[in-house]
């Protein structure tokens, strides 16, 4: 987990290296609850569901009880991301040219070059949580 904070971090921020800890992290996001359960997200048959959150439409996959989010449409056409599906290595894969991007990091697996942004989620006791990153450092 600290080493994902960390990535993230040194990725978006990297003037905050030696910084990398949770309470910096949270303060640099916004979270958003979307549901109390995984029940109540109305996902599809492949585990997709499109959501707007905090004015964004973000897409939702839930696949063997791991729960990500990334951008709505994907980079290259602008495919709605929820009309795909997920692959076998956990690669969600967009309907028109079938642009396969990570859900751990947004990379593009299939060699194009794009990146698919993604959100971090977190399940806590009140429910499903998704972090949108705040439009800059002092939210200006």
């Amino acid at each position: 987990m600290i080493y994902n904070l960390y990535f993230h971090l040194r990725f978006y921020y990297p003037y905050f290296v030696g910084m990398a800890n949770e309470s910096l992290y949270i303060m640099l996001m916004n979270w958003f609850k979307i549901a109390d359960k995984i029940e109540q997200l109305n996902l599809s048959a492949e585990g997709l569901a499109e959501i707007e959150v905090s004015g964004k439409k973000i897409c939702i996959s839930v696949k063997n009880d791991s729960i990500q989010a990334c951008a709505a449409k994907c980079p290259h056409a602008g495919g709605i991301m929820a009309n795909g599906y997920v692959d076998a290595l956990g690669n969600i894969v967009c309907p028109l040219h079938r642009y396969c991007f990570s859900l751990q990091n947004g990379r593009n697996t299939s060699g194009e070059g794009y990146f698919l942004k993604v959100y971090p989620v977190e399940t806590r006791p009140e429910g499903i949580f998704v972090g949108i990153k705040e439009n800059n450092l002092f939210n200006w």
